[in-house]
């Protein structure tokens, strides 16, 4: 299939090129209509219990959520004296007045309500609403920045702060918005220098770019017809340049290294492309699709925010196969031995025969159980973090902690004995006539650790509310386990417990139950994928072990650094919350599993294709590797660098996602395709190549 799809492009590559690129420029300009509908929210699990207590407690109590938590601070007096009460009244006045804004709450206007009142008494809080829909975070957040930029600071005699999820919301989009560009600004220089270095040629630097760019701009539509029917995170474009680049590098890599090579043997230009196709665009596929599939778990999980990666993930995969597979072909054939032009460095335009990839395979190959060990070692070593990893959700600790946005939410913290603006509600449909149940319940709630006081019942027809005032921030462990224990009390039938703390407890745990699914999908997909490209039962399971193991070590460096501390001289400062963000871990975890498969398949594609051609086992590992890991390992480093600049970013959760692909790709094209793949190669001997003879019919012919 493949070698009649590289004569069809050779006979054709100026119609190909030309459709494909006119496609690209249509789908880049219908595409970019998609950034104005993209979504900023998506954290929510929007069939859980919390979802419907909300859903509830808006449609029949009216309730609203404050768009801004705003703290009126006195450095000298009580907020009780008229002074302070005075000035106060006057600065609600002009919140009221604020665009945007349709009702204020505070401590002066209840006539001193205590939950308003900060602990040493000397602050006090403005709850800011809105008519705006909950869960238009683009509009909540412009209100949000709008309410700091005018009101946070100074004020005649008292001090201004800010917080609130409008205003969070838009400080965290902001800042990763800001982040991102000048990540790009350092990144995609820095990976067209490297291209040169590894081409050694300006016109086949370029190719890369043109797989990337066509990758990217072709994702942008697809993102754009998914809006039309589902919400899509706005975050998802950051995944499409990330690794519509990163995919460009590492499939263009193979592809012209390929090209090159058969040009070298002295095959024809037409020849070359056509064997580039049917060898090099195979692994290109089939190493696409085990992506693919790696990607597309992230569809499984309740949470419109990994959904969205999923989306993102399936886009710019097979826009960049497609590229890789039949425009950069063309692309070749046109360029022929021109892609060699404006050589920089010359020593990199002739692939080598035999290097020091062969001699260290052979050389690990000598001595493989001592290799298998300290790479063991090393992995553990990297590992054992892990034991101390926790799990939350973003909160304003993961923007730099001089942030106004966060210098009020820590006010709110550690200044307020309860969190009035998110308190958790418990709603009883058709509860009035069992009061004294209700009640019970409620007292029980009251000894609940974590819980500071219980509000009064309020009634509307036949329905009950209450609202419970909780110390734990919301999108903490600690909340998550007040939760779990009020909903674990004996309550009333159809008691539904809801508010913001419980429903990052339901998306916690809407991630926790569909994670076995996920990962047995990851499993099973990528198990039968290998064996169908490779022929063996051995080097699925040996694939999938090791990826996972070096995912493990992985997660316990991201432990260590971003829980335990460590390591600020190199991502940069962070706020230590002793929690890591689950949304940004499973994304890592996904996406470092999924490049990993790649590099795998890079490497057993020319292990095989020399077994096949009648090379011993050791023999077809030595040259398999030394004509295919300087490709990995230029991908990885290239890929790591593009991911690396995203540790300039000031969020907590972008460095950790910069800090763990990066280190995850260096450790897999290195220690485990250099060393520990080579040496277990050798330990299983021909017996990599096994299957049952029954099972030889369903894999793929070479």
């Amino acid at each position: 299939m493949f070698e009649k799809l590289g004569k069809f492009i050779v006979k054709r590559s100026k119609i190909v090129l030309l459709v494909f690129i006119l496609a690209t420029i249509v789908a880049g300009s219908v595409g970019s209509l998609a950034f104005g509908r993209l979504d900023s929210g998506g954290y929510s699990d929007l069939n859980s219990e919390s979802a419907k207590a909300a859903k509830y407690v808006v449609d029949v109590f009216g309730a609203e959520e404050p768009v801004a938590v705003m703290v009126v601070d006195s450095p000298d007096l009580l907020i009780d004296d008229p002074s302070v009460a005075s000035v106060a009244t006057e600065i609600e006045k002009k919140i009221q007045n604020h665009t945007g804004v349709s009702k204020t709450l505070s401590y002066w206007s209840t006539g001193g309500a205590p939950t308003m009142k900060s602990v040493d008494g000397k602050a006090g809080f403005i709850l800011v609403y809105s008519d705006l829909e909950a869960f238009d975070w683009d509009a909540l957040g412009s209100l949000g920045a709008s309410l700091q930029e005018e009101f946070d600071g100074k004020y005649k005699n008292l001090h201004v702060f800010a917080s609130g999820a409008g205003v969070i919301t838009h400080a965290i989009n902001h800042k990763i918005e800001k982040d991102l560009v000048l990540a790009e600004s350092i990144a995609i220089p820095l990976t067209f220098l490297l291209l040169l270095f590894v081409f050694g040629a300006l016109v086949a630097s370029a190719t890369p770019l043109f797989v990337g760019v066509t990758a990217i701009l072709g994702s942008f539509l697809i993102v754009y017809l998914l809006t039309l029917f589902t919400n899509v995170s706005v975050f998802a474009l950051n995944l499409i340049t990330g690794l519509g680049l990163g995919l460009g590098i590492d499939y263009a890599l193979l592809m012209v290294n390929r090209f090159r090579e058969e040009l070298h043997h002295g095959h024809s230009v037409e020849e070359s492309v056509v064997t580039t196709v049917a060898t090099a665009g195979k692994t290109v596929f089939y190493s696409g699709l085990t992506v693919f599939v790696t990607m597309a778990s992230l569809l499984f999980f309740p949470l419109e925010f990994l959904k969205s990666f999923g989306y993102a993930g399936v886009a710019v995969i097979s826009m960049a196969v497609l590229g890789a597979v039949i425009a950069l072909p063309a692309l070749l054939a046109i360029l022929g031995e021109k892609t060699d032009k404006g050589v920089v460095r010359r020593s990199a335009i002739t692939p080598k025969e035999d290097g020091r990839w062969a001699r260290t395979a052979r050389n690990v190959m000598q001595r493989p159980i001592p290799v298998v060990l300290a790479c063991l070692v090393v992995l553990g070593i990297l590992a054992a973090p892990i034991g101390n990893i926790s799990f939350a959700q973003v909160d304003s600790r993961v923007l730099p902690a001089s942030d106004p946005a966060a210098i009020a939410a820590q006010v709110v913290d550690t200044r307020f004995d309860g969190l009035i603006g998110s308190p958790i509600e418990v709603v009883a449909p058709n509860g009035v006539g069992n009061e004294t149940e209700i009640n019970a319940f409620l007292e029980k709630v009251k000894a609940v650790k974590g819980v500071v006081r219980v509000g009064k019942i309020e009634t509307y027809g036949k329905d009950i509310r209450v609202q419970v005032i909780s110390s734990e921030p919301s999108r903490s462990t600690s909340s998550l386990q007040v939760i779990h224990d009020i909903r674990n009390l004996d309550k009333p039938s159809g008691v539904l417990i809801g508010g913001a703390a419980a429903d990052f407890t339901d998306s916690q745990d809407g991630i926790a139950r569909t994670l076995p699914l996920a990962l047995g999908w990851i499993a099973l997909t990528v198990l039968i994928l290998i064996f169908i490209f490779t022929g063996s039962i051995i080097l699925p399971i040996k694939a999938v072990i090791l990826n996972a193991m070096s995912l493990v070590a992985t997660l316990g460096a991201i432990t260590w650094v971003f829980i335990d501390g460590h390591l600020k001289w190199l991502v940069g400062d962070f706020t230590v919350t002793g929690t890591l963000d689950t949304g940004s871990v499973i994304l890592v975890a996904v996406v470092v599993f999924g490049l990993s498969m790649d590099y795998e398949l890079f490497l057993l594609s020319r292990i095989r294709e020399e077994h096949l051609d009648g090379k011993s086992n050791v023999e077809s590992v030595a040259v398999g590797l030394q004509r295919s890991a300087r490709i990995i390992t230029a991908a990885a480093m290239l890929l790591a660098v593009v991911f690396a600049a995203f540790m300039t970013s000031g969020v907590t959760s972008i460095k950790m996602l910069g800090f763990g692909v990066s280190l995850a790709v260096i450790l897999d094209a290195t220690l485990v395709r250099a060393f520990l793949v080579p040496a277990l190669m050798r330990l299983f001997g021909e017996r990599n190549w096994w299957a049952p003879q029954w099972m030889q019919r369903f894999t793929l012919k070479h």
